[in-house]
């Protein structure tokens, strides 16, 4: 085989290998979805939309789940003070996986004035999983409680999941995944590692996929210059 043939054939596992790479990806997919809670209230019904985010971000075995809504959601007729509402909510697992993630958060930090859509702070828990698979996550019910009463907001649209993840199990496994509550939204405990987002993902195949290429091109380059070192010799 000549020298330029050779090339051409390095060349092309190069790249071949660089899309077996990116095919072999973990699938991580995002997106804002809207969610028309209906919410009973100790004075009645009340409803509500809003746009439910839910990232995760890989954290030792699990992953860090952060659920955020965009718009206040139910309503107190009295102001609540510093401190006065706590709230918690579900995410339902589909996919793979089966049951529910409980995510938690911190109590307001500011008075909330009467009669106005109640800000939930981002929530956030911590999803092991034990099967690999693809895992959905969907907003389910958010429960808020304040000043001793207890309101809980169930979705009424079937909303789509905010969150797709390709999880793998440790060691594994092939039973189903646990989940278990965070702490609020102070400083996430898998800060520093790299989140599941798609720009992320491709960011880092990206540079693998380089890697790969770039490899390659050397290898190339060496024969090349061997064969001419070889024909100056003759």
């Amino acid at each position: 085989m000549s020298y330029r043939k050779r090339t051409a054939a390095l060349a092309s596992v190069a790249a071949l290998a660089g899309s077996a790479v990116w095919m072999a990806a973990p699938v991580a997919r995002a997106e804002v979805v809207d969610v028309n809670y209906q919410c009973k209230t100790p004075i009645g019904d009340k409803s509500a939309v809003s746009p439910i985010d839910i990232k995760g971000v890989k954290s030792g075995n699990g992953y860090r789940i952060t659920m955020s809504w965009q718009k206040g959601v139910s309503s107190s007729p009295v102001e609540l003070g510093k401190g006065a509402m706590t709230p918690s909510a579900t995410i339902a697992l589909g996919g793979a996986d089966s049951g529910t993630l409980s995510v938690t958060g911190p109590a307001n930090d500011a008075a909330i004035p009467a009669n106005t859509p109640i800000k939930i702070s981002d929530l956030s828990g911590t999803y092991t999983p034990k099967k690999s698979g693809e895992v959905t996550f969907t907003a389910a019910v958010l429960t808020i409680k304040a000043l001793g009463t207890t309101t809980t907001c169930t979705p009424t649209n079937d909303p789509g999941p905010s969150l797709t993840l390709d999880v793998e199990a440790a060691g594994g496994g092939g039973t189903t995944g646990s989940a278990q509550g965070g702490g609020g939204s102070g400083p996430d405990t898998g800060a520093g590692l790299p989140q599941t987002g798609p720009e992320d993902s491709a960011l880092a195949l990206g540079t693998l996929g380089g890697t790969v290429l770039l490899t390659g091109a050397a290898g190339a380059l060496w024969l090349t210059r061997r064969h001419q070192g070889a024909r100056a010799g003759r």
